[in-house]
């Protein structure tokens, strides 16, 4: 009681300076408990399309000793399909997390609109997870206990890699079952179809740059419209102050697998908005970190 009567006490500016130091040292402490293996190219040097600085992946791995293989978690981050990176202060911090609770956590960075399309964007994902299955065991990771999760844009992209998008895995190598699990978080794109067709929002044409004019193109990168029978188990969970279009899109997801016999775990989250179902990750106890262990058994 003493130590929030001293806290309440201090200036604005002291309270906020004594609220970063207790921030700065929490994340101190959770590095600890990792280590950061940086810029691992999962795409090869020689490749014609190769991008030094997209084509890159971090792994973070637990520094406790095991003798057992970790779980593992791909995750790929949002950003409207034109913004975001591994390196983003937010998705370190995931990183960390993901290790933290025991995992070998992969943050993969790929290339954006405008210089590529969605389709793009999902095959370099999945070039991302051939690699992590080809190699995450030289970093204590089990590739057959593998959980795929992205949030918004990578959530659509996580979705698409799930439902295996036509060729989009079997170009890699990787069977249909290359994720154990995947992980849905607030995910965005999964009809974009519908969405591009209505263009009921202001600001919608900008989604033309990631996904083109071209219907055709719309489809191919929903992953509505490959969802299949034998798809890896699915967990959604959903802001119930996110966007309508994500709440619509995750509902009709749903339904398929319902018709398709393999019921997602579905969870909405009372209060959260988009942005929040990611910030969220930022606390190590999170209900997601456990959903991922679940997932990942």
């Amino acid at each position: 009681m003493m130590r929030i009567l001293r806290w309440l006490a201090l200036p604005p500016l002291g309270l906020l300076l004594a609220a970063a130091a207790v921030l700065l040292a929490n994340e101190w402490a959770v590095a600890q408990a990792s280590r950061r293996v940086a810029d691992v190219p999962y795409v090869a040097a020689s490749a014609p399309d190769f991008s030094s600085e997209r084509h890159r992946l971090d792994i973070y791995q637990p520094r406790a000793k095991t003798a057992a293989p970790r779980p593992v978690v791909l995750f790929i981050h949002g950003g409207s399909w034109d913004s975001g990176s591994k390196d983003d202060i937010l998705y370190k911090a995931i990183g960390r997390r993901l290790a933290k609770n025991g995992f070998v956590g992969v943050v993969i960075s790929y290339r954006l609109a405008p210089q590529v399309l969605v389709p793009q964007q999902a095959d370099d994902c999945a070039r991302a997870l051939a690699w992590t299955v080809a190699h995450v065991a030289e970093y204590g990771g089990d590739p057959g206990h593998l959980v795929l999760m992205g949030h918004s844009a990578g959530g659509g992209l996580a979705a698409l890699l799930a439902t295996g998008s036509d060729t989009l895995l079997a170009r890699h190598g990787l069977p249909a079952g290359a994720a154990h699990a995947v992980l849905l978080d607030d995910p965005a794109g999964l009809d974009m179809l519908d969405y591009l067709t209505k263009m009921e929002y202001d600001g919608d044409a900008k989604y033309l740059v990631p996904f083109s004019k071209d219907p055709a193109v719309w489809r191919q990168a929903s992953a509505l419209y490959h969802v299949r029978a034998g798809a890896p188990p699915m967990s959604f969970y959903i802001g119930g102050e996110t966007y309508p279009s994500i709440k619509e899109s995750s509902e009709k997801f749903r339904r398929r697998l319902v018709q398709l016999g393999a019921a997602p775990k579905y969870v909405v989250l009372p209060g959260k908005k988009h942005v929040g179902m990611v910030t969220q990750l930022f606390w190590t106890n999170n209900e997601l970190y456990d959903e991922l262990k679940r997932l990942a058994r």
